[in-house]
């Protein structure tokens, strides 16, 4: 499978977006040739070709590459603009530069996003990880919420916003895989988001 970047980027952002490619592939298909507890991370190291501290530099541990977990990180600009109550002012425009941002990072292509749930359905004990995972990330935006709250004097329920947020994100990357992975994916978001407001308006 290739690379598909969501964005131009520069060399080196590119060698690590296809090095870190390289190491889900090859995890998914030694998992598939041998079952999960049979992949170590050396074996996915000697398939890629690189060495065991290389691969830590992607990822935590085999699980993490198997499903393709990357970190989400937002820049400092992004969370104190918005922490401080902006851009707009209107929190679910403010949330399209967090999504958007998110969704810049290393790309799961589709065919990738496929082979996570076929290996998921027969390794079932991948879904703790992951449901670990994405409460780690959902704790992370529970607390922006708090802190932009604190700073505004306002708040709304944060599970409601981080439901409407995944929501947004969800539908982002369903119509980027619509249209055939072509393009930016962050673009998708705003799009996403008037398919919410329409939804709404009904």
């Amino acid at each position: 499978m290739q690379e598909t970047p969501d964005q131009p980027v520069g060399l080196r952002e590119r060698k690590k977006r296809l090095r870190r490619a390289a190491l889900v592939d090859a995890a998914h298909a030694l998992v598939r040739e041998r079952g999960l507890d049979g992949v170590t991370v050396e074996a996915v190291c000697a398939r890629v070709g690189v060495s065991t501290r290389t691969f830590f530099n992607y990822f935590a541990s085999k699980d993490d590459a198997v499903l393709g977990i990357v970190p989400i990180e937002l820049s400092e600009a992004t969370t104190a603009t918005f922490t401080a109550g902006g851009p707009s002012g209107r929190l679910v425009d403010d949330l399209l530069p967090l999504i958007a941002e998110c969704l810049e990072g290393p790309l799961m292509t589709p065919e990738r996003v496929a082979a996570v749930l076929e290996i998921v359905h027969d390794e079932p004990r991948l879904v703790a990880h992951q449901m670990a995972w994405m409460e780690s990330q959902l704790e992370g935006m529970r607390a922006l919420l708090a802190a932009r709250a604190r700073a505004t004097r306002t708040g709304v329920e944060p599970d409601l916003v981080i439901t409407v947020a995944m929501a947004v994100f969800r539908a982002a990357y369903l119509r980027w895989e619509r249209d055939g992975a072509a393009g930016s994916l962050p673009d998708a978001v705003g799009p996403a988001l008037e398919d919410l407001r329409a939804l709404l308006r009904e």
